[in-house]
């Protein structure tokens, strides 16, 4: 029994990863809308270093998982049969895509006419990186994780954090943006978390062996789960509440409201890690 916190390098990644695609499709729909400002588009890709770094982090997080990073590359050997080498695969060229266009966008190399192709692609492979990260999960022998939720909270977190990361950094750099757009993105995305929440509970009750209830792995389920929520719902809080007020967010106020969101978001996929149960040994449904 625990918390999930053992798997810290998959917490990371996955974590940030899924921030870092939805905050490069919330930058990259803001870019295309200012085509014709040029200087405008040139702080846009100023700001997206901190997407990559961040995304950087998140690779050496998931190198650490494997023990040495030369394993990283032995994780390729699969790809098309295994969901980890998809997802690797998948990750990496998320990665290539994304960050290619950005540096050469920044130094002024990158074609007018292929730009906004290239970053159309990039956004795509966002998303296909980040519902990679949930097949590795389908595992019928896992029951805790074999369910629609891990997917939904997969793409959940992206939806979250991913508006909230992209208003930050082009608040970073002053652009404007349809800030109240972006930020119902969020809120619906947080209603819909608590809601995957409840019927989760519902489903982990349900779920046991004649010597073990899948809740008793984390008996603190409940608990931590509503500290996530709270943290997820200050964190945007620090958003929506200047927008209430017809005011801009500061820079300062959105970049502690991410650090809640992620660390709510933590929270989340350390108790998804810790609910982890093989059929056979310790569950029956």
């Amino acid at each position: 029994m625990g918390n999930g916190w053992h798997e810290w390098p998959l917490v990371l990644f996955t974590v940030l990863g899924q921030c870092v695609a939805g905050g490069v499709i919330g930058t990259g729909l803001v870019w295309m809308t200012n085509e014709g400002d040029r200087r405008g588009q040139l702080h846009i890709v100023r700001s997206q270093f901190f997407l990559w770094l961040l995304m950087g982090v998140g690779f050496v997080a998931s190198m650490m998982h494997l023990g040495s990073p030369l394993r990283a590359f032995n994780s390729l050997n699969r790809i098309g049969a295994s969901a980890l080498s998809n997802e690797i695969a998948a990750g990496s060229l998320f990665f290539a895509i994304g960050g290619i266009w950005w540096l050469l966008s920044w130094l002024g190399k990158m074609p007018s006419g292929l730009g906004r192709i290239w970053l159309l692609i990039s956004m795509v492979s966002g998303v296909l990186f980040v519902w990679a990260m949930t097949r590795v999960y389908q595992i019928e022998t896992v029951p805790t994780w074999h369910n629609g939720y891990t997917t939904a909270s997969f793409f959940l977190t992206m939806l979250i954090g991913g508006p909230l990361l992209a208003a930050l950094l082009l608040r970073l750099v002053g652009m404007r943006f349809p800030a109240s757009r972006f930020a119902a993105i969020s809120a619906i995305a947080l209603l819909a978390s608590a809601a995957v929440v409840m019927m989760q509970s519902m489903q982990l009750g349900e779920t046991h062996s004649s010597v073990q209830q899948a809740t008793a792995l984390i008996p603190d389920y409940g608990l931590l789960q509503a500290l996530r929520l709270l943290l997820l719902a200050l964190g945007l809080g620090c958003w929506y509440c200047p927008l209430v007020l017809r005011r801009q967010p500061r820079v300062s106020s959105l970049l502690v409201g991410f650090v809640l969101v992620v660390a709510g978001e933590l929270i989340g996929r350390g108790l998804f890690y810790g609910l982890h149960m093989t059929v056979g040994v310790a569950v029956a449904g």
